[in-house]
């Protein structure tokens, strides 16, 4: 995956699963196997053949067929109309996500522009076209082709046409994060605008032909009259925001504090079959707060009505209040089957004072996920143990199989632990805060790293410099976690301190690679693509995806090979051989995971009965019963 976004704009997807017509350029595996739905096979006038569809799917066929009513998990019946109000917890200072280091943009201030292709939220690896009706490649897939439609219009009445994709990759190529614009200008060749709704991408030769179809297809719609009109370029931080394609579109802004979107009433795809009861309020509206105590009280006072609570210590202590023991509000347990984010306190591998693995491992031996979780968490968690948890792309044991296939050719670039001792675990810990085993132990870790306790304590190296970590966060809702593991490794005799700072520093720290230690979070895929070299490369090393700055050659080998492969059993053992290094290189203290979403929510929100497993959808396919809201205003729940 390329992601054309902000980190910002990522962590809304990950913490709270917004319908935005994901901004995500995922750089997909592609199998020639897919003569999918309705697929037709044509001659090429070098008597290549062609295949022509509504959608491609990496690994199987498409689900959905172009003549479907609806997607299977949504109400075609839903009713329209109602806001849903949710909380944010920072600020913002931009409406332009797609900028790099420059500025805090608003949430879902991408959520108005559609991409070329979309997927659904019950499928692995399908992509649908939207603003196309087909698409054609040759078995060669040496080009591709959208055929878009000629009925599209931006939110300002003006006509979408092959100029606006020309424009948008053009943009992107130009004024995209860096590795965006190093991309595209190595892997395209040419762009040609065949007729007015019709263009043809062109690969560029010697570049692996694997997954370039979906990172065409998955190119933004931006508005090139309004840029053009307006001057305004990508790379900038503005307040203004272009007419996009998408059912919604800016309401209003309170710079700071508040984000209203409506929905466009003359959206082109209203009656589209991927968008029948989806998109179902009327206006979505984010409230900004100061901390997670000022965003709880306002929902609990009904200025907020939608909540996917990510804190254990809320979840299980805070809600006991009139609104819940009056039934104005429900509180629910829901299934997830999104591969949990790889979340853990990440070193900044581009910093040489965490260059020595075992000094790495130390540090991590004085975190303790069991009394972290049963003290503070409330046993409500489970320990992650790898970066995919998933049976087929988990490393298990010792390497076997396919997975000690490709992991052999790089025996002498791998330490010898790899082939002779299991996937590598998380430490086990124990009830008390500091468990002194750990502590034995990560002592001795540090002093095969070159560091010895002083007369007072403090572990020096051989120049007598003691350890110094900063750890920096934005929100208080982890001072909680954060503040025992500071003090253990206080008392194993590291100078640790902890910052925490107004999210528009904490947000230039990270992008610029200045920190020591940090909470963070990598997404995690069941198909993975080029995405893997983004967040974990070399080439990437200081990318805003690549948290920790992480680098080996043999992972940044092994990824290269995802875009030369066939079959999804092939991806997983190189997606296993890449977890098996990544979890030995430590460069990420594990922490926990879930799998549900904790929501809580104003007893008007309805959903289908059955979920699909990779979206949680409130701001997606939920409705709102409008005569349970007019029972709870009248009764004055709501403000």
């Amino acid at each position: 995956m390329r992601d054309i976004r902000r980190p910002q704009a990522l962590a809304l997807t990950r913490e709270i699963g917004e319908r935005t017509r994901k901004r995500v350029l995922m750089v997909t595996l592609l199998g020639l196997s897919a003569l999918m739905w309705s697929a037709a096979l044509v001659k090429a006038e070098g008597h290549e053949d062609v295949i022509v569809s509504h959608g491609y799917n990496e690994y199987d066929e498409l689900k959905y067929g172009p003549d479907d009513a609806h997607l299977a998990y949504v109400n075609p019946q839903a009713p329209e109309g109602g806001e849903i109000s949710i909380s944010w917890v920072g600020t913002f200072d931009s409406m332009n996500p797609f900028a790099t280091g420059i500025g805090t943009p608003g949430v879902l201030s991408s959520s108005m522009y559609e991409d070329i292709m979309t997927t659904t939220a019950d499928e692995v690896g399908s992509y649908y076209c939207v603003l196309c009706t087909t698409l054609e490649y040759p078995e060669s897939q040496d080009w591709v082709i959208f055929n878009l439609r000629d009925d599209v219009f931006f939110s300002d009445g003006e006509r979408f046409d092959a100029g606006d994709i020309k424009f948008s990759f053009e943009l992107l190529r130009d004024e995209g994060t860096p590795s965006i614009q190093a991309y595209f200008k190595e892997a395209i060749a040419s762009v040609e605008i065949l007729d007015t709704h019709r263009i043809k991408f062109t690969f560029a030769e010697g570049i692996p032909r694997k997954g370039l179809l979906t990172q065409m297809g998955v190119l933004p719609a931006f508005p090139q009259h309004w840029y053009e009109a307006t001057g305004a370029k990508l790379d900038e931080s503005r307040m203004e925001i272009g007419p996009g394609t998408g059912e919604y579109m800016l309401d209003s802004i309170d710079p700071g504090r508040r984000i209203v979107y409506r929905r466009n009433p003359e959206y082109w795809g209203r009656d589209h079959y991927l968008n029948v009861g989806r998109g179902n309020y009327d206006t979505i509206r984010i409230e900004y707060f100061g901390d997670t105590t000022a965003a709880f009280e306002a929902f609990k006072a009904g200025e907020v009505t939608f909540r996917q609570e990510n804190s254990s210590l809320q979840w299980a202590t805070a809600y006991d209040f009139p609104a819940l023991n009056e039934g104005s509000v429900v509180r629910n347990t829901l299934p997830s089957g999104i591969l949990p984010a790889a979340r853990g306190f990440i070193f900044n591998m581009t910093n040489p004072k965490f260059e020595d693995r075992n000094l790495r491992r130390a540090l991590g031996m004085m975190f303790n996920f069991t009394w972290t979780n049963e003290s503070l968490q409330y046993g409500l968690f489970s320990q992650r143990e790898s970066f995919w948890e998933n049976e087929r792309l988990k490393a298990t044991g010792l390497p076997e199989g396919r997975e000690l296939e490709l992991l052999e050719p790089f025996r002498d670039q791998l330490p010898e632990a790899i082939f002779t001792e299991p996937a590598y675990l998380p430490h086990e810990s124990g009830a008390r805060p500091m468990d002194r085993r750990n502590r034995g132990r990560a002592l001795e870790l540090m002093a095969e790293a070159g560091y010895t306790p002083g007369d007072d304590g403090m572990l020096r190296d051989a120049n007598g410099r003691t350890l110094d970590i900063e750890f920096i966060e934005e929100t208080q809702s982890m001072d909680r976690i954060l503040l025992p593991y500071i003090e253990n490794l206080q008392a194993l005799g590291v100078n640790a301190t902890y910052n925490r700072i107004d999210p528009a520093q904490y947000q230039n720290r990270i992008q610029n690679k200045n920190f020591d230690m940090r909470d963070a979070a990598y997404p995690s895929g069941l198909v993975e693509g080029s995405g893997l070299s983004q967040r974990y490369g070399c080439e990437d090393r200081m990318d805003v995806f690549n948290d920790a700055g992480y680098c080996n050659p043999v992972v940044d080998a092994l990824a290269d090979q995802l875009l030369e492969i066939e079959t999804y059993d092939e991806m997983a053992a190189i997606i296993r051989a890449v977890d098996r290094i990544m979890r030995y290189d430590y460069f990420m203290v594990p922490v926990w995971m879930l799998q549900a979403n904790w929501v809580a929510h104003y007893d008007m929100f309805e959903h289908p009965e059955e979920l699909p497993p990779f979206s949680l959808g409130h701001l997606d396919f939920w409705w709102i019963n409008q005569e349970k809201a007019g029972a709870l205003e009248a009764a004055g729940v709501l403000r």
